[in-house]
């Protein structure tokens, strides 16, 4: 299996950054270098961090630099290798099958084309396989995945092929870009991670904050993108449930704009607080502190 081509690799740590804020994202020196290690050798980047930072829109926006398509698999509990990899449309084989003459039922080439690639219903892990280099596979939340399932990630993740015993074995001619992400609601074993390079997004600074508000909301007036970034922070010193994410930052940025308002008052943060704080008992905390919230800001 050859390895991702060079000539798509970013030069050095300061051009992929460059690279991903010219797509939308801000990443630190340290996720950068993880993920330009990651893309050099081959090696799946595991990203773990709060709800909001921003892992799975790292993805993406790798993709869109790369000018690579983006194969998202969501993880959920319960899901299984069939609804990862593949599934047989039974529908359309019954449906052939009506269409099928009596005589050709009888036929073993007829019956065995009941299982052709016409009739394979490909899920996010056998199209990263299919497509190869050319595709960023995102395995996203693979925290809320049971123990199994990511037992079989790792087979996947070492060999990039799989066995469909009607078909026959399929391997990855080059290797796809892998992220995978991590609320960790879960930990996860050390296998999994010993196959990844890790990097851990926490919240970012204030500075750092306001520099993503300005990036991602370019007509966002700046005083205003200042106070929403200081009036979320101190939320999250809060005891909340769920504390706010960037992406929630971004939301209240926004919220506020469609209502005109250029400045962060308790009267606009009542109005919009639900941009940003996304759980009733949190609500009800929140609401109760808006005043000291925002004062000052």
């Amino acid at each position: 299996m050859s390895d991702p081509p060079r000539n798509e690799t970013p030069a050095s740590v300061a051009e992929l950054q460059a690279q991903l804020r010219s797509a939308g994202y801000l990443a630190s020196r340290g996720l950068a270098t993880a993920t330009l290690i990651g893309m050099r050798l081959g090696r799946p980047i595991l990203l773990e961090g709060e709800v909001g930072v921003g892992k799975t829109e790292m993805a993406k926006c790798l993709a869109e630099i790369g000018g690579r398509e983006l194969i998202r698999l969501q993880c959920y509990e319960g899901i299984d290798t069939y609804q990862a990899l593949y599934e047989w449309d039974y529908a359309r084989q019954m449906l052939h099958v009506r269409a099928l003459s009596e005589s050709e039922l009888t036929d073993v080439e007829a019956v065995s084309g009941l299982y052709g690639p016409e009739f394979l219903i490909e899920r996010p892990l056998l199209s990263a396989i299919k497509a190869g280099s050319s595709a960023v596979l995102l395995i996203d939340e693979i925290d809320r995945a049971d123990d199994e399932f990511e037992a079989f990630l790792l087979e996947l993740l070492s060999d990039f092929q799989i066995t469909i015993p009607e078909i026959g074995t399929i391997t990855a001619s080059s290797r796809p870009m892998v992220v995978l992400t991590s609320n960790r609601t879960r930990e996860l074993h050390d296998a999994l991670k010993r196959r990844c390079l890790y990097h851990w997004i926490g919240y970012p600074s204030l500075d750092e904050e306001i520099e993503i508000v300005r990036l991602r909301a370019p007509d966002a007036v700046e005083t205003l993108a200042h106070k929403v970034v200081v009036a979320v922070q101190r939320l999250r010193d809060m005891d909340l449930v769920k504390p706010p994410g960037v992406a929630e930052t971004l939301d209240w940025v926004d919220a506020l704009g469609v209502l005109g308002t250029d400045d962060l008052d308790a009267a606009a943060a009542a109005d919009t607080v639900g941009a940003v704080i996304k759980d009733r008992d949190d609500l009800e905390l929140v609401e109760a502190e808006l005043d000291r919230v925002v004062a000052d800001v």
